[in-house]
């Protein structure tokens, strides 16, 4: 296969002899665990467990908050003893959120386990995703990212290649090196685990040609299902080659895009020691609960690999390595170009800790005065990132945090290549995490802040919406008023008219009854010049007497008969 080389880099002394002479050594169970409730990248994780609660191995005590977490579990079977703050490995040296548990010595599993899929093979890629999250598998390499995050590609990734990265991280570490050899079956098991979640076509097994012992147990014990995509490969022993990235490239030639990822190429990289929690996880059940520990450097008497329980104190594996020479003045957590120094070896291990290296004064001499900048260009020629690591110490240093952006600081993997070689003795690296530390808490910031603006004008939109719908609805209800008072106004004109009429209809025929009486007494009277008592004239009995009355004068029974009827039609009008 074609070897690649990435840009600048340096050859330094592996230093791992001592560590991989000896024989792996299993850790039994401490009397106090102190289990820090995040040590992944991402969401914290909140305690599910109370004070006083019996907790058995494997029992989550830690549930993840997010997407992007991991859940934490109990390394041993005991009583939770306290949950609050205790100091914890990291470059601040602030405390941070733990469960301690007094073991009861028992270390017995419960319940709560998780069942072992011997038939994983017959499982769905969600189901084995899952499976993966509920163990809190992390990436055991050092960054701790939540394991089953990377293996979940966004839609449209199409992941063909699954690389395994053998290569150690930094010289003095041997964690994976002694577990490719001591357990190369749950390695490749784990591996065809994910190449079977991926549906990968192409399995790339990076190994250092530093380590023959390794290449042989695995070349010895790779399995059949996997001979027509497993490749296994000797790389040169070049630092970082350990980093994704740079891996990536050694590999296939190809540059992860600056602001990408390796699945944007179609890549997904895990390190031996993932790939065997992954194995736990799926086959026994058995979540993250421990995991090999490099315990070596000059200042301890017995370098070697231990497998030790999450929170386990850091004293305990010294101890287990014939403990500190005399002479020891530092303990670095991860090797010496990318870890960091720890005060106190109370601090618990925790699921990103692959390394414990112990020095002597005369092992890391000071490097002496800090002295101004003189643009050598060493830095840039060793950045494995083709970086300007002067442009972004100036930038840094001039608190523009715009800018160093600009000149790409992160895309920096923080090697500290650069401040190796620096004949200036400026730590270059610091200035890098500072100004990256500033950005994020500057960008939290800005999140808050955002947030707060959106939801104050959510609240301004809403009450605006409510004014409007209040102003809305008694605009309707004074339209609803107005059209029924139209309504009355309408029914009250309807009978003023009904009665108006009744009234001219009722005068009409007075009109015509007055008329008939005025001619009625017009024919009753006597012509001029004629005597009332003429034989001729009506009501003459021939007795020359006057007629007797019968009645009102000019009234008739048909006149009265004719006002009853002008009644009853008046009151049926006005009651139309």
């Amino acid at each position: 296969m074609q070897l690649h080389r990435f840009h600048g880099g340096l050859k330094l002394a592996d230093n791992t002899e001592a560590s991989t002479a000896e024989p792996v050594l299993t850790m039994g169970v401490p009397e106090r665990l102190t289990v820090p409730l995040c040590q992944h990248i991402g969401d914290p994780t909140e305690p599910c467990v109370q004070v006083g609660d019996r907790v058995t191995k494997g029992q989550r005590i830690g549930q993840a908050a997010g997407y992007i977490a991991a859940h934490v579990h109990a390394p041993t079977s005991g009583v939770v003893e306290d949950i609050g703050e205790y100091p914890v490995p990291h470059p601040s040296g602030l405390s941070a959120p733990c469960v301690v548990i007094r073991a009861d010595g028992r270390d017995e599993w419960g319940d709560t386990r998780m069942e072992p899929w011997l038939d994983w093979d017959t499982r769905d890629s969600r189901r084995l995703r899952e499976r993966i999250r509920e163990a809190g598998v992390v990436g055991l390499g050092g960054a701790a990212f939540p394991t089953a995050v990377k293996l979940n590609p966004r839609a449209g990734q199409n992941i063909h290649t699954l690389i395994v990265n053998g290569a150690e991280c930094e010289p003095w570490i041997s964690a994976d090196d002694m577990l490719m050899r001591t357990a190369p079956e749950a390695v490749f098991e784990g591996i065809r685990i994910v190449a079977h979640l991926l549906g990968v076509e192409r399995i790339l097994f990076a190994v250092e040609d530093s380590m023959p012992e390794a290449m042989r147990a695995l070349t010895e014990n790779a399995p059949a299902e996997l001979a027509d995509r497993l490749e296994l490969v000797s790389i040169p022993a070049v630092y970082p080659t350990g980093g994704e990235r740079q891996l990536i490239q050694v590999l296939t030639g190809r540059e992860v895009p600056s602001g990408g990822l390796p699945a944007d190429l179609g890549m997904v990289c895990h390190n031996p020691g993932t790939f065997r929690a992954i194995c736990d996880a799926v086959i026994q059940g058995r979540p993250l609960v421990s995991r090999m520990v490099t315990v070596t450097g000059p200042g301890v008497h017995r370098p070697r690999n231990v497998n030790a329980l999450i929170g386990t104190p850091f004293a305990d594996l010294v101890a287990a390595t014939g403990g500190y020479d005399a002479e020891v003045d530092r303990l670095v957590m991860g090797g010496p170009m990318m870890g960091f120094a720890v005060h106190d070896d109370a601090l618990p291990v925790i699921k990103g800790t692959n390394c414990l290296l112990a020095t002597r004064p005369q092992d890391t001499p000071s490097p002496g005065p800090r002295m101004p900048c003189i643009r050598c260009g060493e830095c840039a020629a060793v950045c494995p990132a083709r970086l300007l690591p002067q442009q972004l110490y100036w930038q840094a240093k001039a608190k523009d945090f715009d800018a160093i952006q600009d000149y790409g600081l992160f895309d920096c993997i923080e090697c500290g290549c650069c401040a190796h070689v620096c004949p200036s003795n400026i730590p270059l690296v610091q200035y890098y995490r500072y100004a990256k530390h500033e950005i994020w808490t500057r960008e939290k910031e800005r999140q808050k802040s955002d947030l707060a603006r959106d939801r104050y004008e959510f609240r301004q939109a809403r009450l605006e919406r409510e004014e409007r719908e209040k102003a809305e609805k008694l605009a309707k209800k004074k339209a609803t008023v107005k059209n029924k008072e139209g309504q009355d106004d309408d029914k009250q004109a309807a009978i003023q008219a009904a009665l108006e009429r009744s009234r001219a209809r009722k005068a009409a025929r007075k009109g015509q009854a007055d008329a008939t009486d005025s001619s009625d007494g017009s024919t009753g009277d006597a012509p001029e010049g004629h005597s009332g008592n003429h034989p001729d004239s009506p009501g003459d009995t021939g007795t020359g007497t006057e007629p007797a009355e019968t009645g009102e004068p000019g009234r008739s029974e048909d006149t009265g008969q004719a006002d009853t009827t002008n009644a009853t039609e008046d009151s049926q009008e006005h009651g139309r």
